[in-house]
């Protein structure tokens, strides 16, 4: 409305109308219409180009938004380059400590954080910091946004104690800052809830995620997009947990919540419909399974371009699937269809890549082709040695793999070998009874049991078991794992 009445009563370049195509575009981009973002501040962005002379830190404004647009999009290359204009413009427009080039630098910082290139978004994220702490009081909002993105690349490294660390220092600056009831709260309350899951402190994840729905009642309206975020969050705790009806019913709450808050075809949807699969996955029910991950797929098309990681990632959990159902053909075509995307849109050494080498060793592995399970494990384990720091728990899923093979091939000290140096990194990484670890235990005592060395494979399925009983709930399917080997022994 305000765009058709600036359009009739000023001259068609005026900057005023720049400024309303850009709030346009910030509504799209919420939205998920990404295309429309861009075509809108794309408009804005021409408009500045007559009318404001060639550094002025509109332009900053307009190549910062369409970055933004392009982080969303999966468009990486395309982001960096705009972020990167727009910081240009600022060094040369703005005092050397102004806000606005700590915004620039925590923006290329989300962009390296997103290509799991996480040294560049550190350095990026604390050039941020650094100018926030000179040109801002100590307790402003904008302070809290740089410890809670460092906060962000140190869990995606596995380093959950500095990750903890931030992310508090970050609650502590807007409990100063900020209402007992602000919205950004419940986020902090929800990033820590987010590390003590990725660490296997369940109950402590779900009392935080509490915590963070308790604000948004007082704050948000009830059918806030941030909702189905937090139920999204439970949902997955519970999933971990073995406690699947729960987890179906937080995913499915969500899903509700952003089908009347959001655009039947954003990218959000589809992390909810993935996140429904992925417990009906667990649940042994393949057929509801693939069905929430094609609808995922099917959102994802619309809404993203082409080689998108989104779309990467329905390809990689229709693959589990299929994998689950034996059907291995199946699911190395769903594998490698998830691989040549992630080849495209992700740095060649991006953990996801990892991933996915990972996925088609497990197909070849049970497919009983172990040289190519092999090469396939080999490929994941050299790129994480690359893209992570040495005691991260993704390595000691690689040695797990690997160990896996060779116990497979009756290569019984070898895969002891792999075993035990996965146990090693989960005891640096981990807390003591993460139920990852239950994992290995678990490993060694099959090893030691084809080797007919039974006391020493009872007491590995012991230590499992007892890790077990302290990690997940008393019916946790995990917990059938152990007695049944403990039987066999």
């Amino acid at each position: 409305q305000s765009l058709e009445i600036d359009k009739i009563a000023l001259p068609p370049n005026h900057p005023e109308l720049a400024t309303i195509y850009n709030n346009i575009g910030l509504v799209y981009n919420n939205m998920g219409e990404y295309s429309k973002a861009l075509s809108s501040y794309e408009q804005s962005l021409e408009i500045r180009k007559i009318a404001l002379p060639p550094n002025h830190p509109d332009f900053a404004q307009s190549y910062n938004n369409i970055g933004l647009v392009y982080n969303s999009m999966g468009e990486y290359s395309k982001a960096l380059s705009s972020y990167e204009q727009s910081l240009d413009i600022k060094k040369i427009a703005l005092p050397p400590n102004h806000p606005d080039l700590a915004l620039s630098y925590n923006n290329i910082g989300d962009v390296y954080s997103n290509m799991g290139e996480y040294s560049k978004a550190l350095l990026s994220y604390e050039k941020s910091l650094g100018i926030r702490k000179i040109a801002l009081p100590p307790n402003h909002p904008d302070l809290a946004i740089s410890y809670n993105n460092i906060g962000v690349v140190y869990s995606n490294m596995g380093e959950y104690s500095k990750a903890l660390s931030s992310y508090e220092q970050s609650l502590e600056i807007k409990k100063k800052a900020l209402p007992s009831n602000h919205p950004d709260l419940a986020t902090s309350y929800n990033n820590i809830g987010f590390v003590h899951n990725d660490m296997g402190e369940y109950s402590k994840a779900l009392s935080l995620y509490e915590l963070s729905v308790q604000i948004q009642k007082i704050a948000l309206p009830p059918n806030h997009p941030n909702f189905a975020t937090t139920n999204n969050n439970i949902g997955k705790v519970y999933n971990n947990m073995g406690e699947y009806c729960k987890a179906l019913s937080s995913h499915e709450r969500s899903l509700k919540i952003q089908k009347i808050a959001l655009p039947p075809n954003h990218p959000d949807l589809a992390i909810s419909y993935n996140n429904i699969g992925n417990v009906y996955s667990n649940m042994a029910d393949y057929s509801k399974a693939l069905s929430s991950y094609e609808q995922s797929l099917k959102i994802r098309k619309i809404g993203l371009p082409p080689n998108q990681s989104g779309l990467a990632l329905s390809y990689n959990n229709i693959g589990d699937v299929y994998s689950s159902m034996g059907d291995y053909f199946k699911a190395l075509s769903s594998y490698k269809q998830s691989l040549e995307i992630k080849k495209i849109a992700l740095p060649p050494n991006h953990p996801d890549l990892a991933l996915s080498y990972n996925n088609i060793g497990v197909v070849y592995s049970h497919m009983g082709e172990y040289s190519k399970a092999l090469s396939s494990y080999e490929q994941s384990l050299e790129i994480k040695k690359i893209a992570l720091p040495s005691n991260h728990p993704d390595l000691a899923t690689s040695y797990n793999n690997i160990g896996f093979v060779h116990n497979d091939m009756d290569e019984y000290s070898k895969a002891l070998s792999f075993y035990q140096l996965s146990v090693q990194i989960q005891k640096i990484a981990l807390p003591p009874n993460h139920p990852d670890l239950a994992i290995s235990y678990n490993n060694i005592g099959d090893v030691y049991s084809n080797m007919g060395d039974y006391s020493k494979a009872l007491s590995s399925y012991k230590q499992s078991l007892e890790i077990r009983k302290i990690a997940l709930p008393p019916n946790h399917p995990d917990l059938a794992i152990s007695y049944n080997d403990i039987g066999v022994v």
